[in-house]
């Protein structure tokens, strides 16, 4: 592509790359308009542009084996949204260089990062950016969105980009319809319902449904019981005292009903004291206290991967730390920021 000032007069077919004044002398009567940058120009706009006194203007002119902007960006768009439906996208029309991904429905977006990264690599021209992986999707969330930065790009450039882009983004719908919250009580005074209205907010956007409540002893064996019997197709459980430990009661109740334990703790805060796992095929997530608050926190990350059917390791719990220091929440016990002494 050639890029730079010539005459007015040569610039017939070349791309507009910066708008401009023009006139026109309908019935005697002078007026102006706007010509947009990225227009090709006709004939019709060179003599307005002289009648306004441009005799020089700033064109692309494309090669012949480049592609055009938009179409180059919908053809990449297209290769990343390959049967859009079934990858769950919905691609827009091309607009001054850019076409937009957007969610077909609620869920997480997957990423292959190592493809997109080459994508990207390609050529400085083409570019695409994404929301972070795993990222919560609402229907019509923008995932990416591909921006051809130049009037146009060689066909060459975009075909190794395109040969990279295949499968690299999609939405994974929840694949789970209910959920059982299980919650603990310590001595008479029965739990507030702060947890479970947090936790409906929760389900709600992912299209779950919560049962009724559930509240019992909190002790290894009622609780156990209560697992056992939860008919959601994912277990919660928030204990009234901060489970602290592989052994406290609400890991031990998942085992005791025949379940595993997978991870507990992550460096996510708030969000720590989690531990997950699974009682046969239901995902069994213990949510630490900061759950009973609708602010992020590591909890979110957890169920929001599970429910869309995404498995989860210790490992990869433990790699959430980057990123993982989420806003403080003004009524934690203990501040992050350390106290200042008094002399």
């Amino acid at each position: 592509m050639k890029f730079g000032e010539i005459s007015t007069q040569d610039a017939v077919g070349t791309i507009l790359a910066h708008s401009m004044e023009a006139s026109k002398r309908p019935y005697d009567m002078q007026f102006s308009y706007r010509v947009p940058k990225g227009t090709v120009l006709t004939q019709t706009h060179i003599d307005d542009l002289e009648k306004e006194g441009h005799l020089t203007l700033v064109v692309a002119q494309l090669a012949v084996d480049d592609v055009e902007e938009n179409q180059a960006a919908q053809t990449l768009a297209n290769s990343f949204a390959l049967h859009a439906e079934t990858l769950g996208l919905r691609v827009s029309a091309a607009g001054a260089g850019r076409v937009n991904l957007y969610a077909l429905h609620c869920g997480v977006a997957v990423l292959d990062v190592d493809a997109i990264h080459s994508v990207n690599a390609v050529d400085p021209m083409i570019t695409v950016a994404t929301v972070a992986p795993f990222h919560r999707c609402d229907a019509d969330t923008m995932i990416a969105t591909i921006k051809i930065i130049a009037y146009g790009v060689p066909s060459l450039s975009l075909a190794k980009a395109c040969e990279k882009a295949a499968h690299a983004i999609r939405v994974m719908p929840p694949q789970y319809a209910s959920a059982t919250l299980i919650e603990t009580q310590v001595g008479r005074k029965e739990p507030t319902e702060k947890g479970r209205n947090a936790l409906f907010g929760r389900l709600q956007r992912m299209g779950m449904i919560l049962d009724d409540r559930k509240i019992t002893p909190h002790s290894t064996e009622p609780l156990s019981n209560a697992i056992k019997k939860a008919a959601g197709e994912v277990i919660f459980v928030l204990t009234a005292s901060a489970t602290s430990d592989p052994m406290d009661v609400g890991p031990q109740a998942l085992c005791q009903a025949g379940g595993h334990v997978i991870g507990f703790g992550m460096p996510v805060d708030p969000g720590n004291l989690l531990f997950f796992g699974y009682l046969g095929d239901k995902p069994v997530i213990g949510l630490p206290g900061c759950a009973r608050s609708p602010a992020l926190n590591g909890a979110d990350w957890v169920l929001e991967r599970l429910i869309c059917g995404i498995k989860l390791t210790q490992g990869d719990i433990s790699a959430m730390g980057v990123g993982g220091l989420l806003k403080e929440i003004p009524t934690r016990p203990q501040p992050r920021a350390a106290a200042v002494s008094k002399t």
